[in-house]
């Protein structure tokens, strides 16, 4: 894994627990505080080069689906609140339905590279392993 990826995951990972803790005054903290947390521990094994790849691919498209029912109506008009707005608190009901699904969309994006990079990382290994008992 380069330098890069391994920058990209540590960041990420730190940007997941600020996600986290910005969930604790959310109107139901008991499902938000835990998805990014799983999305900041993932990034951070990344981080150090431990890849599960089948939790991963499973929690991508377990992401993916519940992004599918927070499906904002109106992305260009919420781009255009937040803009007006100049701050983070939620004003309405379609801006907390935005964030949650651009929230679910961002961690499974970071799951499906994580896996990505896993899996490559371990036909590398194995095929240095390969060759070795050649």
């Amino acid at each position: 894994m380069t330098k890069g990826w391994k920058w990209f995951f540590g960041i990420g990972s730190l940007l997941f627990l600020l996600f986290a803790y910005w969930q604790i005054n959310d109107p139901d903290p008991m499902w938000w505080v835990p998805v990014y947390l799983i999305a900041a521990l993932t990034a951070g094994f990344a981080f150090f080069g431990k890849f599960n790849v089948n939790l991963l691919v499973f929690l991508t498209f377990s992401y993916l689906i519940g992004a599918v029912f927070f499906w904002p109506e109106n992305i260009l008009g919420w781009i255009g609140e937040e803009w007006q707005q100049k701050d983070l608190s939620m004003k309405t009901t379609a801006m907390e339905i935005n964030r949650e699904f651009f929230g679910l969309t961002l961690a499974a994006v970071v799951f499906a590279l994580e896996a990505i990079i896993g899996r490559r990382k371990r036909l590398l290994e194995n095929q240095k392993k390969s060759e070795l008992d050649s």
